[in-house]
């Protein structure tokens, strides 16, 4: 495992603002065994560093393992992160799918591309942690999505609900974790970078179009809202929904 170097201001903020929600939210034990689901882009990679640095600080063991499913537009997409796991001895399960093509094709007929995917990869996430027997399950949401998903709620269901930090499945036996969840997609940007982590694009075709992150950036487009009261908007939610 190669050493960790100083860390600037965004890494120690992202490190800081994630072991808060952590430890408020009881996210994980002694002995856990957590799944990192890692798509190679920027918050995942920022989730799977965190947790790296957070096994050297917290007073316990607790177990890493990346699962990264390749989605099927590319084979060769998650390349860097075999040369990563030549440099950071860490357990991985990378596997090829074709949820990406199957979801674009007319396999896929009543729901859009993305909800199926994600479903498809979901339902197999779920699937590797049973088979691994791992008590918890890491997701890259970051405090936009939560901020999106209070929204896609209010509109679309006319209900008031967020994104929680912590979910239990299967009665207890797999506990879903968010850990980046109280920060801003902006300072996990920055904290990539720093980080210098191998990201890599994403090839799908309905990658810049989702509907949780269309909905946010129209929303706030339409609202004409000043930077100090978008502010006010992620950090009325965070507080609300995470306590931090």
């Amino acid at each position: 495992m190669n050493k960790f170097k100083k860390l600037s201001y965004v890494q120690k903020t992202v490190l800081g603002l994630c072991g808060k929600l952590m430890q408020t939210q009881e996210m994980i034990y002694p002995g856990a065994r957590i799944g990192v689901a890692l798509s190679g882009g920027v918050d995942s990679w920022v989730l799977v560093q965190t947790l790296l640095i957070r096994q050297r600080i917290v007073p316990f063991d607790f177990e890493l393992m990346i699962l990264h499913l390749n989605p099927g537009f590319d084979p060769s997409n998650h390349f860097p992160l075999l040369n990563w796991l030549d440099q950071n001895q860490l357990p991985a399960h990378i596997e090829q799918t074709d949820f990406g093509p199957a979801a674009h094709s007319k396999q896929n007929q009543k729901k859009s591309p993305c909800f199926w995917c994600s479903w498809q990869r979901r339902k197999r996430l779920f699937e590797l942690c049973a088979h691994y027997r791992l008590s918890h399950l890491a997701l890259g949401h970051v405090l936009d999505d939560l901020v999106a998903n209070f929204f896609m709620n209010l509109i679309q269901n006319g209900r008031i609900d967020g994104m929680a930090a912590k979910e239990s499945f299967f009665g207890g036996k797999l506990m879903i974790i968010r850990p980046l969840l109280g920060i801003e997609k902006k300072v996990i940007i920055q904290a990539a970078h720093k980080w210098n982590l191998p990201i890599w694009t994403n090839p799908c075709p309905s990658a810049q179009t989702s509907k949780r992150t269309t909905l946010l950036k129209q929303i706030l487009t339409n609202l004409n809202l000043s930077t100090k009261q978008k502010k006010n908007i992620f950090a009325g939610l965070r507080r609300w929904q995470l306590k931090i």
